[in-house]
């Protein structure tokens, strides 16, 4: 009996290892498959996070886009604005000009003293000239200058008459202009060769 014994107990001993090893897996599946569904939630969630910053980012990278349009909309009407208004004012200030003009060509129609006819239009000449150095329009000094490409614009060369008028301008046939120190109308001239 003793050996019967014996071998009850080892089969049991036996049994109870195999449940003791089956229990172990399962518990070992059960805490895999735990963690799979942890790891499944924290993937699901993660991807839910990513796609939230995505849609933030991409929300707030389409205002900064309409807000930078409307800037560039805006700037570009107001400027469109200064430069009619800028225009306006010029046009207004010159109507003055206009009006001494239409006198005097009505003093030209009746006048019999060209002397005062003269004078009245120079002293037009001389109030729009001051009204274009207003605007920092003025004239390029010519006659004695050294010929220079970046000013003048040579029609004619001539014997220069003095050896020292070589190289330099002798006549003007257009008068140039410079708007605050560019050349808005190069002077059209006669250069001494």
């Amino acid at each position: 009996m003793s050996t019967n014994n014996f071998d009850q107990n080892k089969e049991t001993a036996e049994k109870e290892a195999m449940i003791g090893n089956e229990e172990a897996t399962n518990l070992q599946e059960e805490n895999a498959n735990t963690s799979a569904e942890n790891d499944a939630s924290d993937n699901v969630t993660e991807e839910e996070n990513l796609e939230k910053k995505y849609n933030d980012l991409n929300d707030t990278y389409l205002r900064l886009m309409a807000e930078y349009d409307n800037y560039r909309k805006r700037t570009l009407r107001e400027k469109a604005e200064l430069i009619k208004i800028g225009g306006e004012s010029a046009l207004t200030n010159l109507l003055p000009v206009v009006d001494d003009f239409e006198r005097a060509l009505q003093t030209i129609r009746n006048a019999e003293d060209v002397k005062s006819v003269t004078e009245g239009v120079e002293l037009i000449y001389s109030k729009f000239t001051s009204y274009l150095a207003q605007q920092g329009i003025k004239p390029i000094k010519v006659v004695g200058e050294p010929f220079d490409t970046e000013q003048f614009e040579a029609v004619a060369i001539i014997p220069a008459p003095e050896p020292e008028l070589k190289g330099k301008v002798l006549d003007s046939v257009q008068t140039g202009y410079t708007l605050y120190d560019k050349v808005i109308r190069y002077a059209k001239v006669v250069v001494g060769e």
